[in-house]
């Protein structure tokens, strides 16, 4: 008979990355996000987080979650569609539906759960599900749960996109989804070009926005801001709260009856329990900060800049990026881990990325800076970089077989 467990037990990658000493995963963190973490009772230079505008360790944060729990206890024991709605989850909703100049926005309990709920909700069966071929796992799960029909098209490529949505024709129903920006690789998705074709062919836009909000824009709010798009262009904008927002959840914002069908069509919200109160103050409080204090968007934006012109003198290959994330391609995956071990053993934090999160031969060190990382922090980052690079580049990958 066959044991469903013996997948499990022939599981070896893992184990073998650590032996070998280079599995880069799973590091417990004993201290706030900031520009600098501690591990092991060791100091590093986090290049590694999402924290975009340093807001995770604010005391602003730390003081309107801390006023949530006196008020509304640690969590609300119930799905928002029962006895967890509270008057703190209507207020961000509100907020945010003006901060992304939307008539109404919907709060999930993450982001992968909103993916989850929105594109299940919206899909069903005969419609169809048409994606970036490097959207999201998140949106790509989200169609999986759907009854529809998954398309996929090139890599922000409009005339293919236009291709597919020619072959599903009119008599379907059809829902675009893109990544507004890409998390691994950091470029933009052409929306604007997109958004033209899905209008060709009578298909809805939907606009991740997960690594946009506070990041794209003057203002921060995201890729319509980037572009000078209006909600005639795009149909729905969802995102994440645990990257500028330094929370957790996730949200979807668009016209009022389209919100209100999402709210209570949607599985993933409905049968899980809402976002604890701290959570919710704490989104709130940022959505007033990055209002309050756009000179964060820009020292991001100054930041990663420094960071990409001494890459560039370094010799590294960026790809494509267009925000502050920036990938540093290697290519060779055992190549990608020696390298993070060692610029982790002298006290820099980054993330290896490998396929299938990224295409075979493309494997990378996900780099990112903050808003709140100081000049001294990222030149002495940059030196222990350049130093480790050019150690692992003449090296032969030989640890894992």
């Amino acid at each position: 008979m066959t044991d469903i467990f013996e997948k499990c037990r022939n599981f070896t990658i893992a184990r073998q990355l650590m032996e070998s000493g280079i599995y880069p995963y799973f590091k417990a963190l004993e201290s706030e996000q900031a520009p600098e973490v501690v591990i092991q009772g060791k100091k590093f230079i986090m290049f590694g987080s999402n924290n975009y505008l340093g807001l995770a360790n604010d005391p602003r944060m730390k003081q309107a979650a801390i006023d949530a729990v006196r008020k509304y206890g640690t969590g609300v024991a119930g799905s928002r569609f029962l006895n967890g709605n509270t008057a703190l989850h209507m207020e961000l909703e509100k907020k945010l539906a003006h901060f992304k100049g939307r008539e109404a926005a919907l709060i999930y309990a993450t982001g992968y759960q909103m993916n989850l709920g929105v594109v299940s909700a919206l899909v069903g069966k005969g419609d169809f599900a048409v994606v970036d071929k490097l959207d999201h796992a998140s949106i790509l799960d989200g169609c999986r749960l759907s009854h529809g029909e998954i398309r996929r098209f090139k890599h922000n490529n409009p005339a293919d996109l236009d291709r597919v949505l020619k072959d599903i024709g009119p008599a379907h129903g059809k829902l675009v989804i893109v990544d507004g920006v890409f998390s691994m690789e950091g470029d933009i998705a052409p929306v604007p070009e997109i958004s033209k074709v899905c209008k060709r062919h009578g298909a809805r836009l939907m606009v991740d926005d997960a690594h946009a909000t506070g990041v794209l824009g003057k203002h921060g709010h995201g890729t319509m801001e980037h572009f000078g798009l209006t909600k005639k262009d795009v149909d729905l904008v969802v995102g994440t709260c645990s990257k500028s927002f330094a929370s957790v959840g996730g949200f979807v914002v668009g016209d009022e009856d389209i919100i209100h069908y999402i709210q209570h069509l949607s599985r993933s919200m409905i049968f899980s329990a809402a976002l604890p109160p701290s959570s919710v103050a704490s989104i709130a409080k940022a959505i007033d900060i990055i209002q309050d204090e756009p000179q964060r968007i820009k020292k991001l934006w100054d930041n990663s800049a420094y960071l990409m012109k001494r890459f560039k003198t370094m010799g590294l290959n960026t790809g494509e990026t267009q925000t502050p994330i920036i990938p540093v391609i290697i290519g060779d995956n055992e190549k990608t881990f020696m390298l993070w071990r060692l610029l982790y053993d002298n006290g820099l934090f980054t993330n290896p990325v490998v396929s299938p999160a990224v295409p075979p031969k493309r494997s990378l060190l996900r780099v990112v800076v903050t808003a709140t990382h100081t000049k001294e922090q990222l030149d002495r980052a940059l030196d222990i970089f350049e130093t480790c690079f050019k150690k692992v580049m003449k090296r032969k990958p030989s640890l894992v077989k």
